[in-house]
């Protein structure tokens, strides 16, 4: 030893230095797993140390799934963790899965857990409902609304409060459409269940034939659920819509109405101006005519067509006329 130059020893003992201190730093959860039956190799918590993944994470999720009885490598767990997984409900779904006698592997728990990330749900959450059925309001009281309006053929409004049970379906979760979808499809199909209802008392008397129907239709097809029940909570009358669009109609019937009557009017004064003009006109005439007339004979006294004793009689004859008018209507009047 005396012989090796100290160069040499000093990268050496710093080399030694470094692999006892992270083994060490290792030592804990080496053993730890080891203890728990989910030995992991120092190499491998090396690896996900350099990584940047939390290896005591790792390692605990591990051990939470080999001691019930799955297995997981370290491996996996790590790569579920760096897409941005949650390991430890992850491995909790798959153990709760298993519990229930439901068969969900790695692969597809990692899946549903990517799925929900960001959405406020959990891969547990689904897990649970899959085995707990949940009851999912409808109208859902966070849209604001706290009832489904329809209105039947007699055009009474009846309103409609509806809670659905679903049960999630694992195999469809992943791309299936997720309660909003389910809330929306139920309400249709109460809006047009009523629709066809010949009115609001054959919906109060029964009101189950809503949940029937609308359960027939196979509403949850395409989504990440089961629908196991569609149960009317509450169903209440509420305005006469048909009367109110009736009494619109009226009110457009009226407007269309005095509208025409307008038109009509407009053109029957038009009509009574015209005909005024045209009577204006014909006075014009006759006024025009009878300025003709002394002219007419005074033509007829130049060209001797007619004499003065013509003239005189029938200046009589017009002053005959004039006396006998004024006898008849002493007054003037006709």
């Amino acid at each position: 030893m005396n012989n090796i130059p100290l160069i040499v020893l000093i990268p050496l003992a710093v080399v030694a230095l470094v692999v006892v201190g992270v083994f060490i730093s290792f030592i804990g959860v080496w053993l730890k797993a080891r203890l728990n039956g989910a030995p992991v190799s120092v190499l491998n918590l090396l690896g996900m140390r350099l990584g940047g993944v939390p290896y005591g994470l790792v390692v605990d999720a591990r051990i939470t799934a080999v001691k019930a009885g799955i297995q997981v490598t370290t491996d996996k767990i790590a790569a579920h963790y760096l897409a941005g997984g949650n390991v430890v409900p992850t491995v909790q779904a798959l153990v709760a899965a298993q519990k229930a006698g439901i068969v969900l592997d790695w692969d597809r728990a990692c899946a549903i857990d990517l799925a929900t990330k960001g959405s406020g749900k959990s891969v547990v959450e689904a897990v649970r409902t899959s085995v707990d059925p949940k009851v999912i309001d409808c109208p859902n009281p966070e849209s604001g609304r706290t009832t489904i309006d329809g209105v039947a053929k007699d055009g009474i409004q009846v309103k409609v409060k509806a809670r659905v049970t679903v049960r999630t379906h694992l195999d469809r979760f992943v791309g299936g459409a997720k309660e909003e979808t389910i809330i929306a499809r139920v309400g249709e199909g109460i809006v047009s269940t009523i629709g066809t209802s010949e009115n609001y008392k054959v919906v109060l008397e029964s009101p189950d034939s809503i949940s029937k129907t609308v359960l027939a239709r196979g509403l949850d097809v395409g989504t990440a659920f089961e629908i196991l029940s569609i149960d009317i909570a509450d169903v209440d009358v509420g305005e006469n819509v048909g009367a109110k669009l009736q009494e619109a109609q009226a009110e457009a019937n009226k407007s269309i109405a005095q509208a025409q009557a307008e038109i009509r009017r407009a053109a029957a004064v038009a009509v009574e101006q015209e005909m005024k003009a045209r009577v204006q006109e014909m006075q014009a005439k006759v006024v025009e005519a009878q300025a003709q007339v002394p002219q007419a004979m005074a033509e007829a006294f130049r060209q001797g067509r007619l004499g003065i004793m013509d003239y005189y009689r029938m200046e009589n004859i017009q002053s005959d006329t004039a006396m006998r008018g004024s006898i008849a209507h002493p007054e003037g009047k006709k």
